[in-house]
């Protein structure tokens, strides 16, 4: 079969959940299918401004097509026309305006899939709230395969996405929670799906020691790995930790890594080390007490499967349902919904050698059981063997 993997933006300098969750599969897939990726020429998921030049490379083996945005986004024009639509009775028309506002705008994409639907047996499109997506499976309803990477924030509330949920051949969903939130806003319960996401690679060396000398980390610290950002509950986090920190007076460090769209407070007690590799990554996460997780909004998160593979406690927000659910049926970590909480659970973690140990333990074997590429690969497989039958009946 040749299958096309559609997402907004693609490349190996492109960390993102939604974004990095495609090219694995992407490259997994390669094993069984002839696959390609559809993409845009953006890199900055603000603007959508172009920026890759070629129109067709190849990535670690995966053809990639790259279409250019034939409008960048005004930040400030999309932000007031969401607030408006989310605080004011609106017409579907102001809704299609804001999926065009949202973009990356690029109707060259969806008309070659328009002119090349024969060409592929289905087409799987990442993230819903995207227009390549949007527009995407509104063209090939029939062959398309919808990974919709859903988070509880209002936007999914629009008209427009209503019956979205109910066009794809089928659905791959990142989590429990994601799908019994869709399934309760579109009634799509009739469409074939599973629960997938990405399957989770250790590398085979990296050092939580080696971490603290490279780094020259004194002491315990709790690690934050990730895109910097008050739309992440970073902002919620500094708050908490300097909190903390102000009434316990204690010797931990709050260490940050990834990219950053927000101003990070300077102290002494907050150390920002800004991107780093995959080796540092899990040498971070080993060497770390617990991993902490403050994002409000995610459908999955990567990096909390990645630190239970290396046996790392997590501390998550439990406004995140998605987040909550996981940590309680991995029995890997802590949950907190306010400042009280978050010192109390923290403080138990802390304190406790036992209680990390236990719970990271508890996180590898969640992940080991689930999180495998053996295990997603067969799902994806089961699921268009599944399609196929159903063509065939």
């Amino acid at each position: 079969m040749r299958i096309a993997f559609v997402i907004q933006r693609y490349g190996l300098d492109i960390s993102g959940g939604a974004e990095l969750e495609c090219r694995l599969t992407a490259e997994r897939m390669m094993k069984y299918f002839d696959t390609e990726v559809l993409t845009t020429k953006a890199f900055d998921y603000i603007t959508w401004r172009n920026h890759y030049l070629d129109d067709e490379e190849v990535i670690n083996g995966v053809l990639v097509r790259r279409f250019p945005v034939v409008r960048p986004r005004h930040p400030g024009r999309f932000g007031r026309l969401q607030d408006y639509l989310l605080s004011h009775d609106h017409t579907e028309e102001e809704e299609l305006r804001w999926m065009d506002e949202m973009g990356p705008l690029v109707p060259d994409l969806i008309q070659y899939i328009k002119l090349n639907e024969e060409a592929y047996d289905y087409f799987i499109f990442f993230s819903f709230r995207y227009y390549p997506s949007y527009w995407g499976v509104r063209t090939v309803p029939g062959k398309s395969i919808l990974v919709p990477t859903a988070e509880r924030d209002p936007v999914i509330g629009l008209r427009i996405f209503h019956d979205l949920f109910r066009l794809p051949r089928a659905i791959v969903y990142n989590s429990v929670e994601e799908r019994e939130m869709i399934n309760a806003i579109s009634g799509n319960e009739h469409i074939p799906s599973d629960v997938g996401a990405v399957g989770i690679e250790i590398p085979p060396s990296f050092s939580g020691e080696a971490f603290r000398e490279k780094y020259r980390l004194e002491g315990p610290y709790i690690l934050y790995l990730g895109r910097v950002d008050e739309n992440k509950g970073c902002a919620e986090l500094f708050s908490h930790f300097l909190r903390f920190q102000k009434e316990t007076r204690s010797d931990l460090k709050l260490v940050l890594a990834g990219s950053t769209v927000m101003r990070i407070p300077h102290h002494p007690d907050i150390i920002y080390l800004g991107y780093i590799g995959e080796e540092d990554k899990f040498s971070a996460l080993e060497g770390a007490e617990l991993l902490v997780m403050p994002s409000i909004y995610e459908s999955l998160s990567i990096v909390t499967l990645e630190a239970w593979a290396v046996g790392t406690p997590v501390l998550a927000n439990a406004r995140c349902d998605v987040l909550k659910g996981q940590c309680l049926r991995s029995q890997g970590g802590l949950f907190y919904e306010n400042y009280l909480e978050f010192r109390e659970a923290l403080s138990l973690l802390l304190q406790s050698d036992r209680l990390r140990q236990a719970l990271g333990e508890n996180g590898k074997k969640y992940c080991r059981a689930n999180y495998t590429w053996d295990i997603i690969e067969k799902k994806y497989l089961s699921l268009f063997e599944t399609l196929e039958k159903s063509k065939r009946s």
